[in-house]
């Protein structure tokens, strides 16, 4: 496909799209390289307008350009956005509400804070995007699984039963944060080494204090 055959294509999927007004996107194309220009009424098209381009068969890479620019009538202070962005993620029961914090600078909005699952910071950042008023988001928000005790037990005994170890009744698995520590006595060495591998093979582990004790 030609860049010019792709750039017919992008904007045919630009028009097709009908969660955007495309009226004011320049489309410019260069070896398969999209670059988006021109201006949008919202955030949420800026974002669309992207997707779309990705849709399209033979697109290598997107330049996105595009400004987002309100009408003077429309114009909505920053705290009024970041109001109504801690209201929608307060709103939205698959979000953390205390996890997540809010800045908004220019109409700029950016999501800090620490959730376990990703969906939860990409639902964030869904949630606030579509805000009136909004000209970009930066999602800064970690993830960070939360750390089960069971979870860490669990894989214990399936690495002690992989093994032929049985032992696993004899440790003891307490967790703070992020951090595991393995208490109590094992018959040989390698137990207590297989104890520790599965302790660190949970997700969101990121220290794992091993006291065991090998008998032998």
């Amino acid at each position: 496909m030609t860049d010019k055959d792709l750039r017919r294509a992008v904007l045919d999927e630009l028009d097709f799209d009908p969660s955007l007004d495309a009226a004011d996107i320049g489309v410019a194309v260069s070896d398969g390289v999209v670059t988006l220009t021109g201006h949008v009424g919202s955030y949420a098209e800026k974002v669309e307008a992207e997707n779309a381009v990705r849709r399209v068969k033979g697109v290598r890479a997107v330049a996105q350009e595009i400004r987002v620019r309100y009408p003077a009538a429309k114009q909505i202070e920053d705290d009024q956005i970041a109001a109504r962005a801690l209201a929608i993620i307060d709103w939205s029961v698959h979000l953390p509400k205390e996890a997540i914090q809010v800045g908004v600078s220019k109409g700029w909005i950016t999501l800090t804070g620490t959730v376990p699952w990703q969906y939860q910071a990409m639902g964030a950042e869904a949630a606030v995007r579509k805000l009136s008023g909004v000209v970009g988001v930066s999602n800064l928000i970690r993830v960070r699984p939360e750390v089960h005790p069971t979870a860490v037990k669990d894989k214990i005994l399936e690495a002690f039963r992989r093994s032929a170890m049985f032992e696993a009744d004899g440790i003891k698995v307490s967790v703070a944060g992020d951090t595991v520590t393995l208490e109590g006595a094992v018959t040989a060495w390698a137990e207590r080494e297989a104890a520790e591998r599965a302790a660190w093979s949970v997700p969101g582990v990121r220290a794992v204090e091993d006291r065991i004790v090998a008998l032998s």
